[in-house]
């Protein structure tokens, strides 16, 4: 079997490569969804090919009215080709509506036309094994591959060699089979499932729809129609940087997009001035600019029919900036650095290669960790001490810039009985509080204080204050006792209340709170 050269039928290829391995392993039956998976998959390919071959007989009439006698049997032979690959078509098809058929045939589940039988495993031996069908499919694709090679004009063949057809049958397949059988048919279809059968038969359908597109193929470009398959030619440049740095080098590939790689039959100018062209159709243009700022160029195309002679000319003016290199960091989210978080920060640097980049961290016990993936321009800062700290870009011929960002704890949170907002509170909701919670509010960052401990001093009605110390945010001991007894009319205060944010040596002092129970 010939290795084809599109993607879309190398894809299929491949698709019916596996499905036979598969086959051949005697796989179960919960590969059913991926037989039908492939069938349709192949169905929706062999439309879209079959849509595209039904354009090309008016292209190839249209072309020809160029040259009328000359390419007259072109315009002749197109409609002969399609009329002959539908033929074929319908002859698979009618096949595969056979087997169904005999497995069967047609029922509708929850909505939608399915195949009653799927997994029989008889219908495809009945009609291509113990039939003759098998035999005659085999004689009729054989056939099929020479009555396309037949299309082709045998004059035609010594200045035009044809690619060949996409059908690639091998009727002794089965002679070299590991177990005994007696024919093609029985080694390719015998106790087949069904639907592992059908994606077989789409590949055909496949191999027929793709050997006319070649054989209709081969007629348009020796009418010249190479040039008018594609409608809108526009010359595009490719560069390998549109912003350059002063004294470097600018350089871009300009080719006309959609065009074949043949080089015999185009020219490029740049400015006026004729460039080379590589064995791929690439012209490769340089220029070392040495004035800062925007410039333009000129590129035009020249390309040559090579049925007529017909020069078409094609050209686009393009843009570039010189500048200087330049740096710049910022921060993601506050132009400050806070102890004990992640700070992010994004690099940018221009006419600065990756390779060459050095970003590194000076003060404040600042380290830079890179974002993985991020090419050297994304980091997460860390910082231990509060002052300044500063990221410094180099390399690539940049001096060593710094950017400074001041360092600062993180702000004091905000003490809170659980999620009260009000200091008046029942007897029955202040008893079922668990404690006190420090809260960090407008805060970006991903940062939790804990509390660390408090005073709590109950004042009862006509009675002396009663205070306990708890250690932690959450009521324990003494402290949860005199929570317990609240009734109304008590007065409640939290005081020399201390929370422990992330950078934190020791606990800080927040604010106070007192609660009336009503």
């Amino acid at each position: 079997m010939s290795i084809p050269k599109e993607p879309r039928q190398l894809m299929i290829t491949i698709m019916y490569l596996v499905l036979t391995a598969m086959l051949a392993l005697n796989v179960s039956a919960e590969v059913f969804n991926a037989f039908k998976l492939v069938d349709e998959s192949l169905v929706q390919s062999n439309l879209q090919l079959a849509n595209e071959n039904r354009e090309i007989p008016a292209r190839i009439t249209q072309l020809a009215e160029r040259e009328p006698e000359r390419f007259a049997k072109y315009v002749e032979l197109a409609p002969q080709v399609r009329q002959y690959s539908d033929e074929l078509v319908e002859y698979l098809n009618g096949v595969v509506e056979e087997m169904i058929e005999e497995a069967g045939g047609w029922i509708e589940r929850n909505g939608k036309r399915v195949i009653a039988n799927e997994k029989h495993i008889d219908a495809a031996s009945r009609v291509l094994v113990t039939g003759d069908e098998g035999a005659r499919l085999l004689e009729t694709m054989l056939q099929a591959e020479q009555d396309f090679l037949d299309f082709i004009p045998e004059e035609d063949l010594a200045d035009y060699p044809f690619e060949g057809v996409a059908i690639a049958m091998n009727p002794d397949a089965w002679k070299d089979a590991d177990s005994p059988r007696e024919s093609w048919e029985d080694f390719m279809f015998s106790r087949m499932p069904l639907q592992a059968v059908l994606p077989i038969f789409r590949k055909y359908i496949n191999d027929v729809r793709l050997s006319e597109n070649r054989v209709l193929s081969y007629y348009l470009a020796r009418i010249g129609g190479e040039d008018i398959i594609f409608d809108d030619f526009r010359v595009v440049a490719a560069p390998t940087s549109s912003y350059i740095i002063r004294g470097e080098t600018y350089e871009a590939d300009l080719f006309l997009s959609a065009a074949s790689t043949a080089v015999d039959n185009m020219e490029v100018f740049v400015n006026g001035r004729q460039v080379p062209i590589d064995a791929e159709g690439n012209a490769k243009f340089t220029m070392s600019p040495n004035q800062i700022g925007r410039g333009t160029y000129t590129a035009e195309i020249r390309l040559t029919n090579p049925a007529t002679g017909e020069v078409s000319s094609y050209q686009n003016t393009f843009e570039y900036e010189v500048g200087l290199r330049s740096a710049n960091v910022s921060a993601d989210k506050m132009n400050v650095f806070y102890i004990g978080v992640d700070n992010p920060i994004s690099v940018s640097a221009a006419g600065i290669p990756t390779a060459q980049l050095s970003v590194t961290g000076q003060g404040a016990g600042i380290q830079l960790n890179e974002v993985e993936g991020s090419g050297k321009s994304r980091y997460n800062v860390t910082v231990s001490q509060p002052g300044e700290a500063s990221v410094i870009v180099a390399g690539g011929g940049l001096d060593p810039t710094p950017f400074n960002f001041r360092v600062r704890r993180i702000p004091d949170p905000v003490a809170r009985l659980g999620a009260v907002t009000t200091s008046t509170l029942g007897d029955g909701e202040f008893r079922a509080q668990r404690g006190i919670v420090a809260h960090l509010d407008n805060f970006d960052f991903e940062a939790r204080c804990n509390i660390d401990g408090f005073t709590l001093t109950r004042i009862e009605r006509r009675q002396d204050p009663v205070q306990a110390t708890n250690g932690g945010g959450t009521f324990e001991g003494d402290a949860r006792r005199l929570v317990d007894q609240a009734s109304p009319g008590d007065r409640y205060f939290f005081t020399n209340i201390r929370a422990r944010c992330p950078g934190d040596a020791a606990g800080r002092a927040i604010n106070d709170l007192v609660f009336t129970i009503r």
